[in-house]
């Protein structure tokens, strides 16, 4: 029995999307963890950017770091696999842990990445459904690509937990508001537990928004189920409300207890390439 404690990382950006990471618990069959890599550590898009927070840092230039105590009892496995066509070099890693008992009620760790584009009929991305078990909530990364004009940050995040069916337990006032900013945050932030570290408007480019909420101090705790969505809400430039079309790629981090649902199957490359 043992605790990963640290994990460093650091390769080319285009490994990023084109790598797959892979995290298996005491000899389980499907994997615990399964993101890009990028993704898992805050950097989606494809982008590298800094990241300033507790338990993922994100340093110059390009050194992924994750803090997130991760539990086994018998046995830990990590993969990463490289889907691109073609090698990708330079790519090192150093892995810390430590062998030692782990408390009967100690829960695993669990990431699980999703993409898609929300329908304005009913603008909705799904981060994570059908999770079944005990556990915690603990993080929300968000790498979202804006597809129109005006303020994009309105929609409200919310967890239906332990047979909520219309209405969550937990429903935010919007995305701003639950990435700890305000009033269309206005400027990039990185702080311990909710930052906004990425916003990309480049000529020539959509827009690009990296987000994240690391729900440490606050985990959102379930018995049985959980479920998390975020709405793709916003305003035209002239002020009028709107559903939006929006490009959503997140990450849910979470713990629990084993065994855990099955997840999605992971896109193929060519459907997890930025915009």
């Amino acid at each position: 029995p043992g605790t990963i404690t640290h994990i460093w990382i650091t390769v080319d950006p285009k490994a990023y999307r084109n790598c797959l990471l892979r995290m298996y618990w005491d000899g389980e069959k499907a994997p615990s963890v399964e993101t890009p890599l990028g993704d898992f550590f805050a950097n989606g898009h494809a982008l590298r950017c800094n990241v300033n927070s507790l338990p993922i840092a994100v340093n110059p230039s390009g050194g992924f770091n994750s803090y997130w105590p991760m539990p086994f009892r018998t046995h830990c496995r990590i993969t990463v696999e490289n889907q691109w066509h073609q090698a990708i070099e330079g790519f090192f890693y150093q892995i810390s842990y430590a062998l030692a008992p782990v408390p009967a009620e100690a829960a695993y760790f669990h990431a699980q990445w999703r993409r898609s584009v929300t329908p304005r009929r009913a603008p909705e991305h799904t981060i994570l459904e059908d999770v079944r078990g005990q556990g915690h909530y603990v993080g929300t990364y968000l790498a979202w690509t804006q597809l129109a004009n005006g303020w994009w940050g309105e929609g409200e995040v919310k967890f239906y937990m332990d047979g909520d069916s219309e209405h969550p337990t937990i429903c935010g006032t919007g995305t701003e508001d639950y990435f700890g900013g305000a009033w269309g945050f206005g400027e990039t932030f990185s702080t311990a537990f909710l930052g906004y570290p990425l916003w990309r408007k480049e000529p020539g480019e959509v827009p690009k928004h990296g987000l994240y909420r690391w729900h440490i101090m606050d985990p959102i705790r379930f018995r049985r189920d959980l479920r998390v969505t975020i709405q793709a809400l916003g305003w035209w430039p002239n002020g009028k409300f709107q559903p939006l079309e929006d490009d959503i790629a997140s990450v849910g981090y979470w713990y629990q207890t084993e065994p855990h649902a099955p997840f999605p199957a992971v896109l193929p490359p060519e459907e997890r390439w930025p915009r």
